[in-house]
């Protein structure tokens, strides 16, 4: 990570030990995510590796918490992260050990606070809400557990138009990765107490938490629930619709990154489908091959990219 962090200009040691932990936590925790980061430029990569850090960190204070600790001292832990995390960014520093990376990159890249709190608080929802009766309920908890994280990286992934412009697509994106999580994780969720899928929707098809608990205590799926699960697949699908026209608004040099988490992460619903929608006997994982084979196809892309955009390529000839 020494390259990443000089070409980012970090020098000071603490700050890079820093960005060293959030890039530790990005590579156990984020196979996808981190596989894409390797797409960007190297200065690129710590502020991105700096976010994801910071959002499973605090996701495993939720859902790893030591077993001697109950949901008072999980909220406490939350709080303590997010008023450590609010004073930072309020004075640019602080000597919390993972979150000076994430003040720096909010510093450099003029990441706006409330993406920040709005995260925080759905991680807060999780303390207490199990179930989601509507897609508006919800999308109030997508919004701040995931469209927020692509609003933080567009800044960080620069722009070919007013980042306002491009935002809403940033934010769907965030909400396809999230919900092809929620789908690949029922029965994970379900061992947390938690349905991530809309009740109203998953009752048209006659789907209740029950016949999910039973699907997952067999690890077999009923055809109610296969049914359930290819209209939210549908649902999803159309989500990455939205978002894929914001890659052409990305800098070419991110370009690369963004189509491959995007075809990677699209994957894993293809092979939700392909296992005949059976969530609950294993995860679904997208094959080392089609990994392969995307990021050839992303590291020529993003060497045409650094062609087309040097000062040499772009520089008008003689007449």
């Amino acid at each position: 990570m020494n390259r990443e962090l000089s070409a980012a200009h970090i020098t000071d040691p603490e700050l890079a030990a820093s960005y060293r932990e959030c890039r530790r936590l990005n590579a156990m925790h984020g196979r996808t995510y981190f596989f894409a980061t390797r797409l960007l430029q190297p200065r690129q990569r710590p502020a991105v590796h700096a976010l994801y850090g910071f959002a499973r960190y605090a996701d495993d204070i939720v859902d790893e918490p030591d077993p001697s600790t109950g949901t008072e001292g999980v909220r406490a832990a939350l709080t303590e992260l997010g008023d450590a995390l609010q004073a930072g960014l309020a004075t640019g520093r602080t000597d919390h050990p993972l979150l000076a990376a994430v003040v720096d990159t909010a510093a450099r890249y003029s990441i706006a606070t409330p993406l920040f709190t709005d995260f925080l608080h759905s991680m807060h929802m999780d303390l207490t809400v199990t179930d989601y009766p509507t897609r508006a309920d919800l999308q109030r908890y997508v919004y701040g557990s995931a469209e927020v994280i692509g609003l933080q990286v567009l800044p960080v992934l620069e722009t070919v138009c007013d980042q306002e412009e491009a935002a809403p697509a940033a934010a769907a994106l965030g909400e396809a990765f999230q919900l092809t999580n929620f789908l690949r994780d029922v029965a994970e969720d379900l061992q947390r107490d938690r349905v991530y899928l809309p009740a109203d929707e998953l009752a048209d098809f006659g789907v209740d938490r029950e016949l999910l608990e039973w699907c997952a205590q067999y690890r077999t799926v009923d055809s109610r629930v296969r049914r359930a699960l290819i209209e939210q697949i549908a649902f999803t699908r159309s989500v990455y619709d939205r978002a894929r026209p914001g890659i052409a608004m990305l800098h070419p040099r991110s370009r690369p990154c963004v189509a491959t988490a995007l075809s990677l992460y699209g994957g894993i619903l293809e092979r939700i489908e392909a296992l005949d929608y059976n969530v609950f006997a294993g995860r679904a994982r997208v094959g080392t091959p089609r990994r392969l084979g995307l990021a050839a196809k992303a590291v020529t892309g993003t060497a045409f990219a650094r062609v087309a955009t040097s000062p040499a390529h772009t520089m008008r000839r003689p007449a």
